[in-house]
């Protein structure tokens, strides 16, 4: 394989040869360092030189699930198949890709396939307990997180994923002891002092939840997400909004199941909700208007929002979610940020502002309505959800859930103070979670009209 280099002119052009190995060694170093682009390159040209290179066809497709693209992830992994049946590592990383398609049931063929080419194979296991938990088959997920744990004790991922599998069939005990030995095994697994503290405090066992977040703190003093689950769960010292780690942290976590998780588990409903709502504020759709979907997640408002837009930007902190996201078509921009300070400097820059289930992680509004206010042209319109805090408290609270809740009395008067005209505001159930509903509310507001000075 020969790559040239292009010298300027007038300067003797020099050929650069490269051996396939370099060349691969070349394209890892690329992927490993964010230039997928210029690895995808290298990738591709070794596959063409050497079809059944199979470190290249393996790493380009973990280059292309990382980016989304799960058909031709699981063409280039079913390749490595095609050539070597055997293989339990690609039968594994085909499963994976499956399973973000929404294919569970190829998945758990697959997972079962490597695990009978390779009965140690502790990945496929623990990717089988995962499946198996989706679709309820809770006896064996927990047998075979075992085997998982058997074969590779050391691993704390499967130990924090055989905790929330205990937790979800009320085996509190057995939960927190599974959850304890994976932050004794790594300290710095926020997934487990999460799950850890959390069980224990639905299981009112709050002075058990102090000393785990003691513990956390004392080991990491300055963390910031621990530091926020700890004023969540122990209702002390709520900061205004969660901090950038948290969300980013939580959302990234869930982006590969994102979609899948809400509509089918939780029957969410926000984006369909606020969409009709707009209808009713915004001109007939028409292709016109500058929308930012204002924590845009996966993209599901998306495809709902690009009728009424000229111009679609999508806002999100998850580069997980965004990267999602950057698969809906409807997007004219995608950009990672936090939403106030995106907001920040945006004068008369769109027509709506639509935010789904973003605000919740928002304690105090002010900020942030005040920026999108700016942001929006006169009499632009702004809708969005928050979590309904009932009538029993004043203003908002952070919930041990890690979200905040804001009573109906605090949103009229914030919206009033940030200069908002509420055209719509009704009670609406959100979602369902943990088999109750989630209510919410449900705002389209407009800016104040504007007079020059």
């Amino acid at each position: 394989m020969k790559l040239k280099k292009k010298k300027k002119r007038g300067s003797s052009s020099k050929k650069i040869a490269l051996t396939i190995e370099n060349a691969f060694s070349l394209a890892f170093k690329l992927h490993q360092g964010g230039n997928v682009d210029e690895a995808e390159m290298l990738y591709g040209r070794i596959i063409e030189s050497v079809p059944n290179h199979l470190d290249a066809l393996h790493f380009y497709g973990v280059l292309c699930h990382q980016q989304q693209r799960k058909q031709e992830a699981a063409q280039l992994i079913g390749r490595i198949i095609e050539i070597d049946p055997k293989n339990a590592d690609a039968h594994n990383n085909l499963g994976n890709v499956l399973e973000g398609m929404g294919r569970v049931h190829d998945a758990e063929i697959c997972y079962r396939q490597a695990i009978a080419l390779n009965p140690g194979h502790a990945q496929a296991f623990n990717n089988l307990g995962v499946v198996l938990m989706a679709r309820k088959a809770v006896d064996e997920a927990l047998d075979v997180y075992g085997q998982a744990i058997h074969i590779s004790p050391e691993t704390a991922d499967y130990r924090y994923n055989l905790g929330n599998a205990l937790r979800k069939c009320e085996r509190i005990d057995d939960a927190v002891a599974a959850y304890h030995s994976a932050v004794e095994l790594d300290a710095t697994h926020v997934g487990a002092w999460q799950g850890l503290s959390r069980t224990l405090i639905k299981s009112d066992r709050k002075g058990e939840a102090k000393q785990v977040f003691d513990a956390w703190l004392e080991k990491d003093p300055e963390n910031p997400i621990a530091l926020y689950l700890q004023a969540s769960c122990m209702g002390k010292g709520a900061p205004s909004r969660a901090p950038d780690a948290f969300v980013q942290k939580t959302f990234d976590d869930l982006a590969d199941s994102f979609d899948e998780h809400l509509q089918g588990n939780l029957d969410y409903r926000a984006p369909p909700l606020l969409i009709e709502a707009l209808a009713n504020a915004l001109p007939q759709p028409a292709g016109s208007l500058n929308i930012l979907d204002a924590g845009c997640g996966t993209g599901l408002c998306g495809p709902l929002l690009k009728p009424y837009a000229s111009h679609l930007v999508g806002v999100d902190l998850s580069a997980g979610m965004l990267t999602r996201a950057k698969g809906v078509i409807a997007y004219d921009e995608i950009i990672q940020a936090e939403l106030t300070e995106f907001l920040t400097g945006k004068a008369d820059c769109f027509d709506a502002i639509v935010s789904a289930d973003t605000l919740c992680y928002f304690g105090d509004l002010e900020p942030v309505l005040k920026r999108a206010a700016g942001a929006l042209q006169d009499r632009g319109v702004m809708a969005f959800t928050l979590e309904d805090a009932g009538q029993e408290i004043e203003g908002w609270q952070l919930n041990p859930h890690g979200r905040y809740a804001h009573t109906g009395a605090y949103v009229e008067h914030i919206l009033g103070v940030c200069g908002f005209d509420i055209q719509i505001k009704k009670s609406v159930i959100l979602r369902n979670e943990g088999g109750q509903p989630v209510k919410g509310h449900l705002v389209v507001a407009t800016t104040m009209t504007r007079h020059a000075s």
